[in-house]
């Protein structure tokens, strides 16, 4: 059990209610191990940790602890392929053909780059049954998203693609900068920056890698217990199975695939150094920061049944809805399955990054531990 003594890292004084309500998840058992990091204008105030890697207690949750931090990672392979942007490689209003010509395949040559980032392309699911494992085979990924046709007509509605999403963007990048999206995080994000952020992890990381664990409780509700068994939800989610089955995720073959979708191991540290960075534009012009963090689309989401909103890749915050993160009108980013968060707030100039590996699923979307460490951290600014 963590205290507020036994969190370990670093914290400027103003921010140690945000500590006290970090330690707390651990006090009261809502969580097993985590880092939470905060950026404030550029200045990193608070980078801590605490708890276990995994779930029998006999590894510690480590300065270096790396996470599974599942969808945060559409987050970084939307700023991959943002930086393509930024640079006139890639055209967000060009056809996805222009630089995979397979793609075209099923009547989707119409289908706009800019729909990939928003979940407008109607992709988010496969129909062809594919087998367990076929997550971690790029080939068979793309392959069969070349070959599918969309759910729904491409540009007239969004749906979260959230199996998808990173094969789709990944690909896209390959095509157009030759390097695989685990190589180009790695070369133009996580080195310069000097972050421990991995799309693809190497077995030698696997000692310091946390082991992800699921907390649910049979029978009780969650976001998405309103599915119809034949809609779109299952659809998109099931197939391929691979994320379904939470002891997969620490496998080495899971960890070792490039999954932009679901799959970058990283901690709260990288995140919000990632997220500071673009606040500050160190990775993307101003611009293009405003533009992919302004809402794109608002709404009934075709996929989840529920309302969402996202910008160029990023989830934007919902305060009066089932996702809010924190206050902040415009704060964007993207939120991992089971708790994990990066975000910017562009107008208080918060950078934040929370990583754990006790998985909750409740009737939310957000996550209920972010709530009194938002309220803290709002509260000191």
């Amino acid at each position: 059990m963590s205290t507020a003594s036994s969190v370990q890292g670093t914290c400027d004084p103003r921010f140690s209610g945000v500590r006290d309500a970090f330690a707390a998840g651990f006090a009261d058992g809502r969580e097993l191990g985590a880092s939470l990091a905060v950026e404030i204008e550029g200045m990193l105030v608070l980078d801590i940790w605490g708890g276990s890697a995994n779930a029998a207690h006999t590894r510690a949750w480590e300065p270096d602890t790396i996470a599974c931090s599942f969808s945060c990672t559409k987050g970084l392979a939307a700023i991959a392929l943002l930086m393509l942007v930024d640079r006139g490689v890639v055209d967000l209003d060009a056809p996805v053909t222009k630089w995979w010509p397979e793609f075209g395949g099923a009547n989707k040559d119409t289908i706009l780059v800019r729909w990939l980032l928003t979940h407008e392309a109607g992709m988010s699911a496969i129909t062809r049954p594919m087998p367990f494992g076929s997550l971690s085979d790029w080939e068979a990924m793309t392959d069969a998203l070349a070959a599918e046709a969309p759910s729904w007509e491409p540009g007239t509605a969004h749906g979260y693609h959230g199996v998808t999403f990173g094969h789709l963007v990944g690909e896209v990048l390959r095509r157009a900068d030759g390097r695989t999206i685990g190589t180009f995080l790695h070369d133009e994000i996580a080195a310069p920056l000097g972050i421990d952020c991995f799309l693809g992890l190497p077995d030698s990381e696997d000692a310091r890698t946390a082991d992800m664990s699921i907390e649910l409780v049979e029978g009780a509700p969650t976001f998405f217990s309103h599915w119809k068994p034949d809609g779109l939800g299952p659809k998109s989610f099931g197939n391929p199975p691979d994320c379904n089955v939470i002891e997969h995720t620490n496998s080495r073959a899971f960890r070792a695939a490039e999954i932009p979708a679901a799959n970058a191991h990283t901690n709260a540290r990288a995140l919000a150094r990632i997220y500071g960075a673009l606040g500050r534009g160190d990775i993307l012009s101003p611009a293009l920061v405003a533009e992919a963090g302004r809402i794109h689309v608002d709404g009934l989401d075709v996929v989840m049944d529920l309302p969402t909103r996202f910008g160029l890749g990023f989830e934007i915050t919902m305060p009066q809805g089932d996702f809010s993160f924190g206050p902040g009108a415009r704060s964007f980013g993207h939120n991992g399955s089971g708790g994990s968060l990066g975000f910017l707030d562009p107008d208080a100039g918060v950078a934040f990054g929370y990583v754990m590996n006790r998985m909750q699923w409740t009737t939310r979307r957000d996550d209920a531990r972010w709530f009194p460490i938002l309220d803290a951290l709002y509260a000191a600014l």
